[in-house]
């Protein structure tokens, strides 16, 4: 073990001497209380390390001891419904051990080295295998099942496997000579391997009408969730993490405020899955690395996160990964490049700030994963960012769409108006949209996609229409004028806006979906057929079918039956009033 001393201390960076002989992003242990701290600049025999603890007391002369590998989390079965700080030291365990502040030099495994688990085999002895071939099944959780993979660079013939309890260190099977064991480790910096990419082509339906319709995420795609203070990214994220359609969720909590960690820490564990009908939380892991814990730590928190995410793919799961917030991550990037005295970019960023953005959302994607078997994976990251007044040109925004390919921009102007989720429909976009089209018409409808383009039409029409309103007032628009607008406020209140806290609002089916959007469009167009038959425009807006329309995304789930009764009452009405405007005429 290679042993420096401390020549300097600047906050969370320090530079020891005496460190010719380590690597890059290898972990060191610094001072009497082994403060854990990793290697990010070499320059001669002079180290200089990120610390993720409080440096408080650290001097010149104190050492630094080199443990010979890179920064890993630990990968086995525990890691459902886990807590963990931004280097994977669960936080329950520490608040069980040392109370409810982190203090320095914690001595804690990352993961329960107790506890028994249930072992399955799937394999027997003789089996020929590869890395990630399933040598058997853990019930980690009533939701999940933790399958045991043959370690990457292992292969071979299959000497001995047990079934039995046995905690996450005890050999479970022999391949060859290689003993294995429950528990792997990862460097997190490294992306895990695979055979092969795929491109993205099948929605991750996230029950969120604005999202599923407007601006669709593939599973293994990338989005960005960018907004002013109080405009709504934490909800964004927290509803995505709640109904998207993934089987893992990983939430990592970077730099933010503690009590968001809170909210969910409390309504994971009430939240009903609505495919399985569990508690949330027994597909989620939380990595919690909040505002008051050390700043070097948030650099760490996003590697930690996607790595967890990537081992949960090569099992074959869809994994979703939410990263609140990228900007916070990006500001401990500053700090660590300022304190190394390197030339600032743009607002003070380090010139690879783009490339290290682009490092974290490049291992999302859906991908085939080692193994003989041919499985399917996927990683879909959706990333906040916080723009310091809302302000888009910033560097972190800027590095962030030139990477991603879903952009759900949050709006202060529709936050203030009450109007949730405030994903301003003018400045969004998916790129993802028309190439799953065909998987939109094959499993929700054949004129999903006309629906889709008829709402982004009248939406725009509306835009332009606003102005003119503005300037000389609604009664100089023609009938049909009216009807657009008319058309585009029920979008807007009907459709668009979405109660987070309602039960029945909170998720909407694509079949819901497609049934409220065939309700819109038929208004509009028997609306028209009215008007051009010298119906009353005020008659047209107040009819019944109209305010049942209006109050269509609270029918259950379990009741679409209803809505062609509404339709049916809408075409009556409209009727009517098409050979009232005829015998007026």
């Amino acid at each position: 073990m290679q042993e420096g001393r401390i020549v300097k201390v600047s906050g969370p960076l320090i530079v020891a001497e005496n460190m010719a002989d380590v690597k890059m992003f290898d972990v060191v242990k610094v001072g009497d209380n082994e403060l854990i701290g990793e290697v990010i600049e070499l320059r001669g025999d002079r180290a200089s390390i990120q610390v993720y603890e409080e440096t408080s007391g650290l001097g010149v002369g104190d050492k630094v001891v080199s443990t010979g590998y890179p920064l890993s989390v630990e990968l086995a079965p525990g890691l459902i419904e886990g807590i963990f700080d931004g280097i994977q030291r669960p936080l329950e365990k520490i608040v069980e051990r040392y109370g409810d502040r982190i203090t320095r030099g914690l001595k804690v495994n990352n993961l329960d080295r107790e506890k028994k688990w249930k072992f399955v085999p799937t394999k027997k002895v003789g089996d020929e295998v590869v890395a990630g071939d399933v040598l058997g099944i853990v019930n980690e959780t009533s939701i999940v099942e933790h399958k045991i993979l043959v370690p990457y660079g292992v292969s071979g013939r299959i000497t001995d496997i047990k079934e039995g309890e046995f905690n996450i260190t005890e050999t479970i099977a022999k391949v060859g000579d290689t003993e294995i064991c429950m528990l792997t480790r990862w460097p997190v910096r490294k992306a895990r391997p695979y055979k092969e990419k795929q491109t993205p082509d099948m929605p991750m339906v996230t029950g969120q009408r604005v999202i599923d319709t407007l601006f669709p995420i593939a599973k293994g795609g990338v989005a960005a969730v960018p907004g002013p203070f109080g405009s709504g990214k934490t909800v964004v994220q927290h509803q995505l993490a709640k109904w998207a359609d993934a089987e893992i969720i990983v939430y990592v909590g970077c730099g933010e405020r503690g009590n968001e960690m809170t909210d969910v820490l409390n309504e994971f564990p009430e939240l009903k899955d609505p495919k399985t009908g569990e508690p949330l939380m027994k597909r989620t892991v939380l990595i919690a690395n909040t505002s008051d814990m050390p700043v070097a730590a948030r650099e760490a928190s996003i590697y930690t996160g996607i790595t967890i995410a990537e081992y949960f793919r090569d099992m074959g799961y869809n994994v979703a990964i939410m990263a609140d917030s990228t900007s916070r991550w990006a500001e401990a990037l500053r700090e660590m490049s300022g304190r190394l005295e390197e030339m600032p970019g743009d607002e003070g960023y380090p010139a690879y700030l783009a490339s290290r953005l682009a490092e974290f959302y490049e291992r999302a994607g859906i991908v085939k994963v080692l193994g003989k078997e041919d499985k399917v994976g996927s990683v879909s990251a959706i990333g906040a960012v916080s723009p310091p007044g809302g302000d888009l040109s910033e560097p972190v925004s800027q590095a962030t769409l030139r990477i991603v390919k879903v952009f759900w921009g949050l709006s202060a102007s529709l936050a203030y108006k009450r109007h949730f989720p405030a994903i301003d429909w003018l400045i969004s976009y998916s790129l993802y949209a028309d190439r799953m089209s065909e998987w939109y018409r094959k499993n929700v409808g054949d004129d999903f996609m006309e629906l889709r383009a008829f709402v982004m039409n009248v939406l725009q029409e509306e835009a332009s229409l606003d102005e003119i309103v503005r300037l000389v007032g609604m009664d100089t628009l023609s009938y049909k004028d009216r009807m657009t607008l008319e058309t585009a406020k029920m979008i807007r209140e009907d459709y668009l806006h979405q109660n987070a806290f309602h039960e029945t609002d909170t998720y909407t089916s694509l079949n819901k979906q497609y049934k409220m959007l065939r309700l819109i469009k038929k208004f509009y167009e028997l609306g028209n057929e009215a008007v051009a038959k010298y119906a009353d425009i005020d008659e047209i807006t107040a009819i019944g079918a109209k305010e049942k329309i209006g109050r269509a995304k609270y029918i259950e789930e379990g009741s679409i039956a209803q809505f062609d009764e509404i339709e049916a009452e809408l075409e009556s009405e409209m009727n009517a009033l098409c050979e009232k405007g005829d015998s007026d005429v």
